[in-house]
């Protein structure tokens, strides 16, 4: 049960409503959840609209509005993701990555925290710059050069920003024990480490 009670449009300010309006615009009426609330990281938004206002832009922008392909976007959220053991957002973006074609044996290797069986050198390279990111912070200088001329500069500032998005996505849905859709099996039985 998630740590912050879910809520429901009616019950918002106008400014929350405002939030609320953006993130289904973007995404979705069907992202409402059974009760009528928002799942995963959207429901903490209109908590504090303040911030889950500007969350909700950089989010859409960082998923739909950057010069990367959505396949390695996809590459690059799942390993943030796996990293943190953030359930909702492996749920969510597993299922994206594999329909924006990234192989299941990907996938799944990522998931389990081993070396994915890359045949696509894109994906190795953008999985390669997320991995070190959330291992360590930073970004040796190989893969750098190697996400430079895959990327570009504005391709490499669009990447590093989009691992400290789903990062910061990671640490709500874990603060919050943000839960996972009903009848779905959580991948980790532990926390992340």
């Amino acid at each position: 049960m998630s740590r912050l009670p879910e809520l429901r449009r009616a019950q918002l300010s106008p400014d929350a409503q405002a939030v609320w309006d953006a993130i289904v615009d973007t995404r979705g009426r069907q992202l409402e959840t059974p009760a009528g609330g928002l799942p995963g990281p959207f429901n903490a938004f209109v908590h504090a609209p303040d911030v889950g206002g500007h969350l909700t832009a950089l989010g859409a922008t960082l998923r739909f509005g950057t010069s990367i392909e959505r396949r390695l976007t996809e590459v690059a959220i799942i390993t943030v993701g796996a990293r943190w053991r953030a359930e909702f957002e492996w749920w969510a973006h597993a299922r994206m990555a594999r329909e924006h074609g990234v192989p299941d044996a990907v996938v799944t290797a990522i998931g389990r925290g081993e070396e994915p069986p890359f045949a696509a050198e894109d994906e190795r390279v953008v999985h390669a710059i997320a991995s070190s990111l959330v291992r360590s912070g930073v970004v040796d200088q190989q893969a750098y050069d190697a996400g430079r001329a895959l990327l570009g500069d504005a391709g490499m500032v669009e990447l590093v920003a989009l691992c400290g998005y789903y990062t910061l996505i990671s640490f709500v849905l874990n603060a919050f024990a943000v839960p996972l859709p009903a009848g779905v099996t959580p991948v980790w039985a532990t926390s992340p480490g």
